[in-house]
């Protein structure tokens, strides 16, 4: 068997990204919880692959297999700009096992004042890692900024969870069911553009196709913010959605009457099982490496560009997850 050749492209994903079936592809593996059981000594092992590839240095017996299958696992836990590794709960790969556990406890336990607080509040701090740990660019943010942005959307969720709580009383119990969802939503709003405020100060760096960085841009930063939101509050839907009406139902057969015992086991299933085809699904709603038209850039930045090179139409960015 050859050596292998160094013209793999493996700065961008395996599948075609131009399409959602690709994307979808390109996500599933990414968002695979597996990937948390994986050691130190092998993320390191499939940096050193990615890094030494990228260098120009084919590791002896490597097949193009194992070459994207060390892309993907250094891409689940390093910053793609940055290249700091990611706190555990903080990978896309954690948002399956994670989001089971919390958007079946907001769901069961929504009843109670304290109870919603509480779960508004793990939830919360949870999203506050995953936007951080995933934020588009380089650029640094305070600790200062984190926080403002962490209480703010924290009080965002819980308000919102509590004041749609005491409007829903007087309503049928299904209805009350959908709060956390209406909480997590609103506070997807609050807590994706303050977790990554400093992009929307100073903007994202922006390249051309060939991924040469052209400069920094606030345009790109929102349009990929809106996006992040967007894919954020379609991935809650299905777990937080389509389980309560199905409990509803359940509740008031005989079955679960006499074994109420598996009404949580029997919510948490539902909730992973949406969550393992959302979660990929959604992500894959946007391209990782989106792409702005030049006209609607910044005058400044604009002008840069079309001074260097008049015939780039449009830029591209990493939208961030």
């Amino acid at each position: 068997m050859g050596e292998l050749p160094l013209d793999i492209d493996i700065q961008e994903p395996r599948w075609d990204q131009s399409t959602f079936l690709g994307r979808a592809r390109h996500f599933f593996t990414v968002t695979d919880p597996r990937n948390l059981l994986l050691s130190g000594a092998q993320l390191e092992a499939s940096r050193n692959i990615v890094q030494n590839y990228r260098a120009g240095v084919v590791t002896p017996g490597l097949t193009e297999d194992q070459l994207w299958r060390a892309k993907y696992v250094y891409d689940s836990a390093f910053h793609p700009d940055t290249g700091e590794k990611v706190v555990l709960i903080g990978r896309m790969s954690a948002q399956v096992p994670m989001n089971m556990t919390i958007t079946s406890c907001m769901l069961t336990f929504y009843r109670k004042t304290p109870t919603v607080v509480f779960w508004q509040w793990v939830n919360q701090s949870f999203n506050a890692i995953v936007n951080y740990s995933n934020r588009s660019g380089d650029a640094p943010i305070t600790g200062g900024q984190l926080g403002t942005a962490y209480v703010s959307a924290t009080t965002g969720a819980v308000a919102t969870a509590l004041g749609l709580k005491s409007l829903t009383k007087h309503l049928p119990p299904l209805v009350g069911r959908f709060v956390p969802f209406a909480a997590v939503a609103a506070a997807n709003c609050i807590n994706i553009p303050l977790m990554r405020q400093r992009e929307l100060q100073v903007g994202i760096p922006v390249t051309d196709e060939q991924g040469q960085r052209l400069g920094h841009s606030v345009a790109a930063a929102k349009q990929g913010i809106f996006q992040v939101v967007t894919s954020r509050i379609c991935m809650a839907i299905p777990a937080m959605a389509i389980p309560p009406v199905i409990m509803d139902t359940l509740e008031k057969k005989d079955f679960l009457k006499r074994r109420p015992w598996l009404g949580a086991p029997l919510q948490v299933g539902l909730v992973g099982f949406c969550l393992v085809f959302a979660t990929p699904l959604c992500c894959a709603l946007f391209p990782q490496r989106s792409s702005i038209h030049v006209s609607r850039l910044e005058p400044e930045l604009r002008a840069q560009i079309h001074e260097q090179n008049p015939s780039i139409e449009a830029v591209y960015y990493n939208k961030g997850l």
